[in-house]
């Protein structure tokens, strides 16, 4: 009986020490545990700063596109939002600034697009602003050689007598839109109109006279409305793009042609018209699209 005892002590001093083992597992498990925990504690001081600094990084974007600057305006809300959240919520809620955290991840990892987009709108205006500036020269460069042909004409004018042929003068372009308003986008552009004056001239023939206009584009390459209408200037023969007949009785008169090309588009760049009657050019002008 005695030896029976001794055997259920045995077990239970071995339950007891197994019990124990267990014990001292789970307190070391428990205490790690803890100490992870406090690893992963996020301070609320410190996110609110964070989120202060968005704040600031968000309100120095801004962007020359509408759209853009109103996205930006959304997500600068969001973030005041977030803020608020912050500011309401105990710094023991670990679990919504765990959330509030990620929330300001996200925001950050969105501002990174906003200024990546914004840098490559920088990079195309910088681009577009160039070649304007080298449309515009050349353009300038052009108008300077037909105020030089436009002054020696003159002065070559002066010197001889007024003859019988008629002459214009004030040749101007414009663009017109789908409603006839001026425009000088090239988008929105649909036509071309070409007003010049006929100038005063006593000793010219009178009766029926022809004005003719040839456009060339951007590319130096003449726009026509697609067949080849041919006229004859001093003797030599060329295409013309528009016309109109009008009925010259020797005074000044103003004369308007329009030109719409169909099935063709106006790009940007410098536009060249020239003005002709069949005794010759009665005056060149240019317009650049946008």
């Amino acid at each position: 009986m005695e030896k029976k005892y001794k055997v259920i002590i045995g077990i239970l001093a071995a339950v007891a020490a197994i019990l124990l083992g267990v014990l001292i597992y789970v307190l070391v498990q428990k205490n790690t545990m803890k100490q992870d925990i406090s690893g992963l504690t996020i301070d609320k001081t410190t996110l609110t700063q964070q989120m202060t600094q968005l704040q600031s990084d968000y309100a120095n974007l801004s962007s020359t596109n509408d759209t853009i600057n109103t996205q930006l305006q959304v997500e600068r809300e969001k973030v005041a939002q977030l803020i608020q959240k912050v500011n309401s919520t105990k710094a023991t809620d670990q679990t919504r600034l765990m959330r509030y955290e990620r929330e300001l991840g996200t925001l950050r990892s969105i501002m990174k697009g906003y200024i990546k987009q914004i840098d490559s709108l920088n990079t195309l205006n910088v681009s577009l602003k160039k070649e304007t500036a080298q449309a515009k020269q050349e353009a300038q460069e052009s108008n300077t050689k037909y105020n030089d042909l436009k002054t020696t004409t003159d002065e070559l004018g002066k010197q001889v007598e007024k003859g019988s042929v008629v002459k214009g003068r004030g040749l101007a372009i414009v663009g017109l839109n789908g409603n006839g308003k001026e425009t000088n986008r090239s988008s929105r552009v649909q036509k071309l109109k070409s007003c010049l004056n006929l100038v005063e001239n006593s000793i010219a023939k009178t009766g029926p006279m022809t004005v003719y206009i040839r456009v060339k584009g951007p590319d130096g390459i003449l726009m026509t409305n697609g067949g080849q209408q041919v006229f004859t200037a001093g003797g030599e023969q060329m295409i013309y793009s528009a016309s109109r007949e009008i009925d010259y009785e020797g005074s000044e008169i103003e004369v308007c042609i329009y030109f719409n090309p169909e099935g063709a588009k106006f790009t940007k760049g410098v536009y060249t018209v020239d003005a002709y009657t069949n005794r010759g050019l009665l005056g060149t002008a240019q317009i650049y699209l946008k």
